[in-house]
């Protein structure tokens, strides 16, 4: 029996209950942010975010919005746990790449509630193969307090724009520097590395900038490796909003479309390494 036609009282005893036509839909946005083995998931009637934390610096989410699954169901407000983000990946991709054309991995996911498993049921072209995951006590996640009213500065970029200075920087060096500024060079990245200094700068003016909201020059500086495991992210994305508060805290949220034209957002916050004093930017 395919997971599409099963009866709907079996998952009665489930808390927690979601049906996706296409496993491999969530595994892309998973590996979106798949830089710890560890992640925390909150399920709730707008679907799940699931987070991962790194040095308690940087904290990525990536968002699956309910409408995404052909079937969602949460019959708690929140329904919270940790899983292992490595073995989740594994169980998603079990089928391996698929050699039939235009087959696809149909998942359903189910959870009875605090301290019981996670279970996959994973079926393709008639195989079923089912995964129970062990869910721990979720750990308490970083809350940056990044509100929208503290933004100092905000860039929203076709992800080409970061894809290119991405690959010109020197990721041999410790930091990124971002300077965002109403005045010229108004978004400039650079690096300090083996190569010297080597800078990307973006005129607002730009065909691949699409909004372009300065209010001040900030320079900031971030660590270069809690902010690579962004890459992963970039590389699927087609749009990428960079902002910054009037602390110096960064937030990146790329825009990734899925095979069957949904959108997604994967969100990357890090503290920045140190201050600089603008006037050395003038």
């Amino acid at each position: 029996m395919s997971l599409s036609t099963q009866e709907s009282d079996e998952n009665a005893q489930y808390v927690l209950y979601a049906r996706l036509d296409n496993a491999k839909t969530m595994a892309n946005i998973l590996k979106a942010v798949h830089f710890k083995d560890t992640a925390i998931i909150f399920a709730s009637e707008n679907g799940l975010k699931v987070t991962v934390e790194d040095c308690k610096c940087v904290q990525a989410n990536a968002f699956l919005q309910s409408s995404l699954f052909q079937e969602f169901v949460i019959k708690e407000e929140q329904v919270t746990f940790k899983i292992n983000l490595t073995v989740l990946l594994e169980c998603l991709n079990i089928f391996g790449a698929s050699s039939i054309p235009g087959a696809t991995t149909a998942l359903k996911m189910c959870h009875e509630g605090y301290g019981t498993p996670l279970t996959l049921l994973l079926e393709e072209n008639g195989v079923l193969t089912d995964c129970s995951l062990k869910t721990l006590e979720p750990d308490e996640t970083l809350d940056f307090n990044f509100l929208s009213t503290n933004v100092v500065n905000k860039i929203i970029t076709k992800s080409e724009c970061l894809k290119a200075a991405f690959s010109e920087l020197d990721l041999s060096s410790d930091i990124l520097e971002i300077l965002m500024s109403p005045d010229e060079p108004y978004f400039r990245l650079s690096t300090f590395g083996n190569a010297g200094s080597i800078h990307s700068e973006f005129p607002k003016e730009s065909d691949l900038v699409e909004s372009f909201q300065c209010n001040k020059t900030q320079a900031n500086r971030y660590k270069i490796s809690l902010l690579k495991p962004s890459v992963k992210a970039l590389m699927q994305s087609t749009r990428v909003s960079v902002r910054t508060d009037n602390r110096g805290f960064l937030s990146m949220q790329y825009m990734i479309k899925t095979e069957d034209g949904q959108v997604c957002f994967v969100e990357f916050f890090c503290c920045p390494d140190e201050e600089l004093e603008n006037d050395e930017y003038s």
